[in-house]
């Protein structure tokens, strides 16, 4: 088996099948304080050790079936942390099974987990608290296998102060008063579906629930709470949707949450419970794919997963692809056209910004001594999705090509793969076209960096007008600029502004005077949906406008999806006027940042210690 480069563990010697976690979230120490006992298999004969991950967790006490084990830490890595070594009391045969508990505690800077006072919270009144593991952070919380090459169940007990909710990327068992404190209660899940470490989740906060489907609540704090349950109403018949395409739904629920502005992605798919952005809430249901994306990583990534985190692009271009096909189910061909064209373009903004010899713009990733959350980016994404809508159109078109998707679902469900056995399946689904798969220039899909080798053909319908407009403004001179007025986007969605922006950031940035114009015009600064006021002020600062910089700078600080805050950081950075500033924000708001967001923007602003 290959080894994964991001983990210290050795599955092949030993196997953790299943976890029992009992802990407490401690809002004072901002730690969380407990037991983990972690089934574990032997996979050869006379197995005396079991080496876990770990990342800033103290370890009290190891027992081995109830019998007192010597634990030592290793060599701590600069980003991988620790690996910790447990001797057995008795060695074990091949298949036997052994019950590791673990005493623990988290570290206050745990770089999975985000603390917030009670003033950070939209309510005010009660702390907050939100996990987020993938791609290795779960070893920040407790000792772990902390590979996706391992797949377990669990069960866990989390007691919590009795005014708040816990929820888990799990099923809900229950609640009961804490025998051990009349102030908290305990709150119990079990998950019965084999998942990988980077799926478990843990939220802590005033939450409440709003039922918007016959397997979905939205669960958010008061404030948000009938807004998102408006916002996501599609859900389920994404969910109908996505089980035609790829198969049965084998989770039960399927809950999203909104979290705190600062949580650093549009979405996790952690099982039963999605974790979302609040900048989804655009007000009109716009921003929905990404529930359609959380959704389809039910089936692509958390049940098909990728072995290490160098294969990233199975999830994520298998997802993309499913999620684009239930936009085009409930939106229309022409729409999926339009969104997939919005992909490759997103990926020729990223290959621009991390260079096209760059090897983290490879398909396929070689991490050996690389961070996951530094090499990550659209590339697996949208590149994995060219791949596979490439594929379509040679294969015989998207009836033909969701036939494999499901069949691949079903071939690979509960396991953890890599590229190879993806493409071997693919040979064997369409064995009757070798042919035409032997022409497909593989090597410099999965391992050459920059743009993929082919373009997929686009249906343009949806496309045009953003075209036509963006060619207006770059061609436009002084003189032309009169001749623009809010009637050019009379007839255009908010997608088409996001895209009719993304354009024009693909290009050399306009005259000053034009970006002025298009604010007289057409009036952006109004605008709140985050994705079109994202790409306005990148546009702005790029065109040196200095009336944009506090707007550029309240965005990159009051929301922090990555997706958003590292390139209005990035741009403001660039920007001479603004460089100063932009540090001195960052520096100042960098404490109640989450904590990857503030590692890269660290980074990015060449602020990293």
């Amino acid at each position: 088996a290959m080894a994964d480069p991001s983990s210290f563990a050795s599955p092949a010697c030993c196997l953790t099948r299943h976890f029992y976690l009992r802990c407490r979230a401690d809002f004072g120490a901002r730690a969380l304080r407990g037991t983990v006992a972690l089934t574990a298999r032997a996979e050869r004969e006379a197995l005396r050790c079991l080496v876990l991950d770990t990342r800033d967790v103290q370890v009290f006490k190891v027992t081995v079936n109830g019998q007192d084990a010597q634990f030592a830490f290793g060599e701590k890595h600069s980003f991988k942390g620790t690996p910790l070594e447990i001797t057995f009391p008795n060695e074990l045969r091949r298949g036997q099974e052994a019950i590791v508990e673990i005493s623990f505690e988290s570290s206050p800077q745990s770089s999975a987990l985000q603390w917030f006072t009670p003033e950070q919270t939209s309510g005010k009144k009660h702390p907050f608290l939100f996990s987020q593991c993938q791609a290795t952070h779960c070893r920040a919380i407790f000792p772990c296998q902390d590979t996706p090459a391992v797949k377990l169940t669990y069960y866990a007990e989390i007691s919590v102060p009795k005014e708040l909710v816990a929820l888990m990327s799990a099923n809900r068992e229950g609640e009961a008063p804490d025998p051990e404190d009349s102030a908290r209660k305990i709150y119990r899940f079990s998950q019965n579906v084999p998942i990988p470490c980077y799926l478990f989740a843990l939220v802590v906060g005033a939450l409440e629930s709003r039922k918007i489907g016959p397997r979905t609540l939205v669960w958010a704090e008061k404030e948000l709470v009938d807004k998102s349950a408006y916002e996501f109403s599609e859900a389920e018949a994404m969910l109908k949707t996505a089980e035609d395409l790829a198969g049965p739904y084998v989770w039960g629920q399927y809950d999203l949450l909104v979290l705190p502005p600062s949580f650093p992605y549009g979405g996790m798919e952690n099982p039963c419970l999605t974790f979302v952005t609040p900048t989804l809430l655009a007000g009109d249901r716009s921003l929905s794919n990404v529930i359609a994306h959380e959704i389809s990583h039910s089936w692509t990534g958390n049940l098909v997963t990728n072995k290490t985190w160098e294969h990233f692009w199975l999830n994520e271009g298998h997802t993309v692809y499913l999620e684009r096909r239930i936009g085009g189910r409930l939106f229309g061909e022409q729409f999926r056209h339009f969104q997939a064209l919005g992909g490759w373009r997103e990926l020729q903004n990223t290959i621009n910004t991390l260079g096209d010899k760059n090897p983290v713009t490879n398909l396929v990733i070689n991490l050996e001594e690389v961070d996951p959350d530094v090499a990550y980016s659209s590339v697996p994404y949208e590149k994995g999705f060219a791949l596979l809508f490439y594929l379509e159109q040679l294969l015989g078109g998207p009836d033909v090509f969701i036939g494999f998707l499901k069949a691949y679902v079903q071939q690979f469900a509960y396991k953890s793969i890599v590229t190879e056995d993806w493409k071997n399946f693919l040979y064997s689904h369409f064995k009757d076209k070798v042919d035409v798969l032997d022409k497909v220039d593989w090597n410099s899909w999965f391992h050459a960096p920059g743009m993929p080798p082919v373009k997929p053909t686009y249906d343009m319908t949806l496309s045009n007008a953003c075209v036509a407009l963006s060619q207006r403004w770059i061609q436009a001179k002084e003189s032309d600029l009169g001749s623009f007025s809010s009637a050019d986007l009379k007839e255009m969605s908010s997608h088409q502004l996001i895209e009719f922006l993304a354009l024009l950031l693909l290009e050399a940035p306009l005259p000053l005077s034009h970006v002025q114009r298009m604010q007289e015009v057409y009036n952006f600064n109004a605008i709140n949906n985050s994705e079109i006021r994202f790409r306005w002020l990148r546009l702005c600062i790029r065109s040196k406008w200095e009336e944009a910089i506090p707007l550029a700078l309240k965005m990159a600080t009051d929301q922090g999806r990555m997706k958003f805050t590292r390139p209005l950081f990035r741009d403001l950075y660039s920007f001479d006027k603004s460089r100063d500033l932009a540090v001195k924000t960052f520096l100042e708001h960098r404490a109640s940042m989450h904590p990857v967001t503030s590692m890269l923007v660290g980074k990015d602003l060449k602020q990293d210690q």
